[in-house]
């Protein structure tokens, strides 16, 4: 054997021996960076009402403010009595809940109504979202009305509808009391958001001084308000004609053209236009009338994440060298939080958690070991929470360890950071405030990272200060450790994104599926898939 064969065989042989240790070592290196100068945290687990499950809005983050207040929904033990027309998919009554310091308040719901939920927070504490009025919409056998709700000062107020409608659904408010939705009215529409399940006009609507507004369209026949900031502004998208186009893509299948929007008093709704599609969504808006969001590029084949500002126009925002991007909220300074697919054949290929400051975009890479990861919200103070996942759990677009990343990284996983012994596994975290107190879903023992939607539960992080109770040890409890084990019912598994669920739909369901086949595609009882 010549010389240069027994090197080369000598260096294979000692690269193999070396290689676990040198990896055992990276991955320590790893761990020691991402538990250094970090803040320790308290977890509350917010538990239910006495049901499986706890939620967090989906798809929208505006349901934790600054002062700690959050916003959501949780089971009750009873089941619901519309079985046909589930409030959530566990098939359990659920009540609208306001959180402080993580001690629950029921909500409640309109007289006669059975469910409710709530899906944002200002930051005075205002609290809009959605509740079962004990009436059936007439146009469709059975199906329990809805309708966007505010609370304030301890009462609920129903927003009604227009033009002869039966339901409404609230999407955000401003510490103005404005809040916006989409109603549906009685005219026939085969593009409706909500077909072909419920075939009528979906308009948006401002509700103010207890009067509710149409704000018309982009000259098709659907809009939806997503939201609206303390200037008044409110962004959503709308169709711009009835044409149907080819395409597949996130705003649909045959649909016509529809572009996202801003709209002002006084100068009403204008089109932000698109990056060339036919397609086009926001994800948020900021106080400085900012958007971010989606476009399909000309072709209507990918996507890319855009910036929209009133002096530059739309601007692709670009990806990490793969053909998709999406933003999922941007901070008062323009920091947009997000992800973007990386190069390689892999379907469906890898991404990773992104921020995008002054259009430059940052690389958040994902927890040691994992191939997937999201970020969901960034604060005033560039801290970035979101979610990161091994291989598998990018495959079926499920999050498994929620994470936070700031002074420049790397991520740290949340899970290292709180009690040990701690009764969940935080999977997703979705919302950080100005104090640093982060809000996200965690499955408990017997719930798995698949089932959330289903048996998990909502929690908030608490930042520790020193001697603080619950920061040592085993965290706190929640409202209840009775957590029905979701085997016990009919149903045994959740689709990874529940709005492609077969299950029956709801008015409430096809909201959260129409916000889900968007860029973040959220599950319909919870929170996002990654």
């Amino acid at each position: 054997m010549g010389s240069r064969s027994l090197m080369c065989i000598t260096a294979i042989t000692l690269f193999a021996a070396l290689a676990v240790p040198i990896r055992l070592a990276a991955q320590e290196q790893q761990q020691q960076d991402q538990n250094k100068e970090h803040t320790r945290y308290k977890l509350v687990d917010l538990g239910t009402f006495g049901g499986p499950a706890s939620y967090f809005p989906n798809g929208f983050d505006g349901f934790l403010n600054n002062h700690g207040t959050a916003a959501g929904w949780a089971d009750t033990s009873t089941p619901d009595p519309y079985p046909g027309f589930c409030f959530n998919l566990d098939c359990f009554v659920s009540h609208a809940f306001r959180s402080q310091n993580g001690v629950l308040t029921d909500l409640g719901v309109l007289p006669g109504g059975s469910s409710s939920s709530a899906f944002w927070i200002s930051a005075n504490g205002l609290i809009i979202g959605n509740s079962q009025n004990g009436q059936i919409d007439p146009l469709v056998a059975g199906l329990p009305e809805n309708r966007a709700v505010l609370w304030q000062k301890g009462a609920i107020t129903d927003l009604g509808t227009l033009e002869g409608g039966h339901e409404s659904l609230a999407s955000a408010v401003n510490s103005r009391g404005q809040a916006v939705g989409v109603f549906l009215n009685t005219v026939p529409d085969p593009f409706s958001f909500f077909a072909p399940f419920y075939p009528y006009q979906a308009r948006a609507f401002l509700w103010e001084n207890g009067t509710m507004q149409d704000l018309g369209t982009l000259g098709g026949p659907d809009a939806f308000a997503f939201f609206v900031n303390e200037r008044g502004q409110i962004a959503g998208p709308s169709y711009t004609n009835s044409t149907r186009n080819s395409a597949t893509d996130p705003c649909g299948t045959n649909v016509p053209t529809e572009e996202p929007f801003i709209w002002e008093k006084g100068k009403g709704m204008t089109s932000l236009g698109t990056l060339g599609g036919t397609c086009g969504l926001p994800s948020a808006l900021n106080n400085r009338g900012q958007v971010v969001g989606l476009s399909d590029l000309p072709g209507d084949s990918i996507f890319h994440p855009f910036l929209w500002t009133k002096s530059r126009g739309m601007r692709d925002l670009g990806t990490l060298g793969g053909d998709t991007g999406e933003t999922n909220w941007i901070n008062d300074a323009g920091d947009i939080a997000g992800k973007a697919d990386l190069p390689g054949t892999l379907s469906p290929p890898n991404h990773d958690a992104v921020l995008w400051r002054n259009a430059e975009i940052t690389d958040l890479g994902t927890l040691p070991d994992d191939s997937c990861s999201n970020a969901y919200y960034v604060n005033s103070r560039g801290q970035v929470v979101g979610t990161s996942e091994d291989r598998q759990g990018c495959i079926a677009l499920v999050g498994e360890h929620a994470f936070l990343w700031e002074d420049g990284g790397p991520m740290v996983d949340l899970n290292t950071l709180i009690p040990r012994g701690s009764a969940l596994q935080l999977t997703y975290a979705v919302a950080i405030n100005d104090r640093g107190e982060i809000a996200g879903f965690g499955v408990p023992p017997g719930c798995s990272v698949q089932n959330y939607s289903i048996c998990g539960h909502a929690y908030v992080l608490l930042p520790c200060g020193e001697g603080d109770d619950g920061c040592e040890g085993e965290s706190l409890a929640g409202v209840t450790q009775n957590i029905p084990v979701a085997s016990q019912r009919s149903i045994t598994t959740t689709p990874a994104n529940p709005a492609l669920s077969d299950r029956p739909a709801t008015m409430l369901g096809r909201l959260r599926a129409r916000w889900g086949q968007r860029y973040r595609v959220p599950g319909l009882g919870t929170g996002p898939t990654n």
